[in-house]
């Protein structure tokens, strides 16, 4: 590897190191739980080299399980997942960072929240690398808020303003269309902003606007948690948010790329399914109550919409 490329990519690791760290920190202070802190290596031998530090917290007073990993691996093959999009680097040996985090609550009118921010770099022996970017953040509720999705959105837009005004329309429409479970034709929350194989500007951009969306997710979430963490529930709204998570757990398992990469790639099972919430339900063609709630979510929020 180059000096140059050695270069950046601590630099990109220093970044998302600090980056898990502030957001556990906060995280812990607002619940009162502490994280357990898990660095590991993948051993000699292994077909992908590396190492990562997976933090998490389980049983806190908001959080029934809330993951947050840290992984920097090198393999000697891209896997078919991350070379959808770049045929020509089928094969080649490459390097990826990245910080992802779920956070499941555990009062069911504080959504489920995903954020992901990476970086991937490959090269053909012989050739120059080729590095881009990758991430996002989308917000599940199971109890739709009309101010938490505006609020949401607009700290979505407001961390890619300054990169271009089409940043998050495109974004947010491929949000949309990424985190939609095909075989139930239904999306998997309000969306946020989601990106892929994104290197427009060349590194110096790119980085930029990829901590600009892992800064942006504090202040995009913790108010929504705030509003919502107090508010009653019983029995119907828990067994209908344990519903609703097995949507979660179908579309990670079934269609996630970042799921299918971690995996293909011989990455670490137990850290690369953090993200898997602790108790979840499924029910046999379960209908929602006309004019409820639950049937609102269907109806207003799990729908394609300028939220802003």
């Amino acid at each position: 590897m180059s000096t140059s490329v050695s270069n950046t990519t601590h630099a990109v690791r220093s970044y998302l190191q600090a980056l898990q760290l502030n957001i556990t920190q906060e995280i812990a202070v607002i619940d009162g739980g502490t994280f357990v802190v898990d660095a590991w290596e993948k051993a000699p031998g292994e077909v992908l080299q590396g190492n990562g530090i997976t933090r998490i917290l389980e049983g806190g007073s908001i959080f029934e399980r809330a993951g947050c990993g840290f992984s920097h691996v090198r393999g000697p093959a891209l896997p078919p997942s991350a070379t959808q999009h770049r045929p020509e680097l089928a094969g080649a040996p490459f390097e990826a960072l990245g910080v992802s985090l779920v956070f499941h609550p555990r009062n069911p009118y504080v959504p489920t929240v995903h954020m992901n921010v990476r970086m991937l770099s490959a090269c053909h022996p012989g050739q120059q690398p080729v590095c881009w970017f990758g991430g996002g953040m989308d917000l599940t509720p199971y109890y739709g808020q009309e101010e938490d999705a505006r609020h949401f959105h607009t700290a979505c837009r407001n961390a890619l303003q300054p990169f271009g005004d089409d940043k998050y329309p495109r974004f947010k429409q491929w949000c949309d269309e990424y985190f939609f479970l095909k075989h139930r034709n239904e999306q998997r929350g309000i969306g946020g902003i989601f990106f892929d194989d994104f290197s427009d500007g060349g590194f110096d951009n790119g980085f930029a606007l990829m901590r600009s969306v892992g800064d942006a997710f504090l202040g995009a979430y913790l108010p929504v948690v705030e509003r919502r963490r107090d508010c009653a529930y019983g029995t119907r709204e828990r067994e209908f948010q344990l519903y609703r998570r097995g949507r979660y757990v179908e579309f990670n398992l079934v269609w996630d790329r970042g799921t299918h990469f971690g995996l293909q790639s011989g990455g670490r099972t137990e850290s690369i399914l953090l993200s898997m919430p602790p108790l979840v339900s499924w029910s046999y063609q379960a209908v929602p109550e006309a004019g409820s709630a639950e049937e609102a979510l269907y109806r207003q929020f799990l729908v394609r919409r300028d939220w802003l």
